[in-house]
């Protein structure tokens, strides 16, 4: 963890800016790039929200930020190049390709892939490839936890998980790959019913979001899915519960939907949302949930002192 000090930023956008405001707020340097100027001249601005919720949860450490127009100047003396470009499997092996000719040999690559699997962006990469590591963060990466971590060398997975963890990041180690890794996985097997519950007509969207959200959504931001289930078999845990509800689970699982995003389908997903946001901007929205994670975020580390 201590080896790595300065970190580039390659990727400018929400992501790598989110990114940036956590490494500079644990005393972490950065020198950040982008192939588009604006995207350049807006990236401390937009890091300047991040750390102000980041100084709420007590981060205020005082990395240093530069902004680079040239790759070659960003990744040349980082320890870790945290690669943040949009999901396009030919451009991210450009990338590789011009940061594995500038970076120093022993630099890690951290994807921050949302959907593409390891062996799919080390393609061509040869004897490189155990320097790339998949590092998935969930948006915005300054408050989400969550870092999915996935490579092939595990000394070098291991010092990238202590220094996320370090950054005050909760990581999780893949046993193998996997398209969408974890998280995004049972996200979309949740996002899936969702939308067939309401292409049948089930419930609108606004009331589908908040079952979710004042249901299994509270519980599961305390336990996961395992874990629920252990609890709900009462003294007899999981085994329990799979004994005996198990084929219940299996009812439900034969009945869940496959629906299509038909031009339909999409315009009723479309109003149902504007409904549910009433009329709040995405910046508004944006904020609420960021409130609210940053105050979870706080209950949570309250919890683990007293523990």
């Amino acid at each position: 963890m201590m080896d790595i000090k300065t970190v580039a930023i390659v990727g400018g956008g929400l992501i790598g800016a989110s990114w940036a405001a956590l490494f500079t707020a644990n005393d972490i340097d950065v020198i950040a790039w982008d192939p588009d100027a604006t995207a350049r001249a807006l990236f401390r601005e937009r890091m300047k929200a991040a750390r102000k919720q980041l100084a709420q949860l007590g981060r205020r450490g005082k990395g240093k930020v530069k902004v680079v127009a040239r790759l070659k100047a960003a990744v040349a003396d980082a320890d870790l190049i945290q690669e943040n470009a949009p999901e396009k499997l030919e451009l991210k092996h450009k990338l590789f390709a011009e940061i594995l000719a500038a970076a120093k040999p022993q630099a890690t690559i951290a994807s921050s892939t949302s959907s593409f699997a390891w062996s799919q962006l080390t393609e061509g990469m040869k004897d490189a490839a155990s320097r790339l590591i998949v590092s998935h963060p969930f948006n915005p990466p300054h408050l989400v936890p969550l870092v999915e971590l996935y490579g092939t060398d595990a000394d070098r997975v291991a010092q990238a998980g202590a220094f996320y963890e370090a950054m005050g990041k909760v990581t999780i180690r893949m046993k193998r790959e996997a398209p969408g890794h974890v998280a995004n996985r049972l996200a979309s097997a949740l996002y899936r019913e969702a939308v067939h519950i309401v292409a049948e007509g089930i419930a609108g969207v606004a009331d589908v979001d908040k079952a979710l959200v004042e249901g299994p959504g509270l519980r599961w931001s305390i336990q996961g899915a395992h874990m629920t289930y252990h609890l709900g078999g009462g003294d007899g845990g999981y085994r329990h519960y799979l004994d005996h509800l198990g084929p219940s689970q299996e009812k439900r699982w034969a009945a869940l939907g496959q629906p299509s995003l038909t031009s339909e389908v999409k315009d009723r997903l479309v109003r149902g949302v504007d409904e549910e946001a009433a009329g709040r901007s995405i910046a508004e929205l944006s904020a609420e949930r960021d409130t609210m994670l940053i105050e979870t975020l706080k209950l949570r580390a309250k919890q683990r002192r007293q523990r």
